[in-house]
């Protein structure tokens, strides 16, 4: 049996009977960090709400962790901190893989894009992610999804801060996940577009997913303004509400 944690924006737990998965650790206090924008969404300090109250109990059984790409509200000092103290191994990007090891981190694994390795007794690739449309995405630097498959468990495609591209359209075709976990924020900085998929590459994400999607990455960074109440909303209007969780901070969800 699967479980699958949403703590808050990307940052989840994915438990099986042997496995415990931290996914992204943006484990800080609520607004630790300066806001993201200033003027185009109303400024806030970072994350915009707290981690919720049961966090603790699963962060204390994390066996191993996955780190899409650097990015403060991905990995902050708490996470870092809490991955050192715990010495939890690591797999991320080999472009991340210096950085984070510089940090103090146990980089134990390193994936370039394509790239396939055992994994937990299964399977972990490499997928290509790119941060934004246009220009915006040379800055925002290196990403990468995973795609997962472990020993009799439901395959999971992580896809990160990612807009739809080729790479996310194979993998969704071919690979056909049985959970695909999607960024739904539709980040903006003030200045340039926007970071992670707009509403109709939302929509084409799910319509091309043959399995469930959990929607993340909502209402804990205030540089995104897409809600859960108004993404619930779109996907009923457009029929595709039926193989979409949208989980609550704190949620645990079930993936028989």
């Amino acid at each position: 049996m699967l479980k699958i944690h949403h703590l808050r924006n990307a940052t989840m737990i994915v438990e099986t009977e042997k496995d415990v998965i931290l996914i992204d650790p943006m484990l800080g206090d609520q607004g630790f960090m300066p806001s993201f924008t200033l003027f185009r969404h109303k400024a806030r300090r970072n994350p915009t709400v707290p981690l919720p109250t049961n966090a603790n109990l699963i962060l204390e059984k994390v066996t191993h962790c996955l780190i899409t790409h650097q990015h403060p509200d991905h990995i902050d000092s708490k996470g870092v901190e809490f991955l050192i103290k715990k010495n939890i191994p690591i797999t991320c990007s080999v472009r991340d893989e210096k950085a984070l090891k510089k940090r103090g981190l146990n980089v134990v694994q390193s994936l370039k894009y394509w790239e396939k390795q055992m994994f937990l007794g299964g399977t972990i690739e490499g997928i290509p992610a790119k941060h934004g449309y246009g220009f915006v995405a040379k800055p925002m630097g290196n990403v990468i999804g995973f795609y997962i498959k472990l020993p009799n468990q439901k395959s999971i495609y992580l896809s990160s801060d990612t807009i739809y591209t080729t790479s996310v359209d194979k993998v969704l075709k071919n690979y056909r996940p049985d959970i695909s976990v999607l960024a739904c924020g539709a980040a903006q900085f003030d200045l340039f577009k926007q970071l992670i998929m707009n509403v109709d590459d939302i929509l084409k994400f799910v319509k091309n997913t043959s399995g469930k999607v959990i929607a993340n990455h909502m209402e804990s960074i205030n540089h995104c303004p897409l809600t859960r109440k108004e993404l619930k909303k779109i996907l009923i209007n457009n029929n595709l509400m039926d193989n979409v969780l949208i989980p609550e901070d704190g949620k645990i969800m079930v993936m028989d």
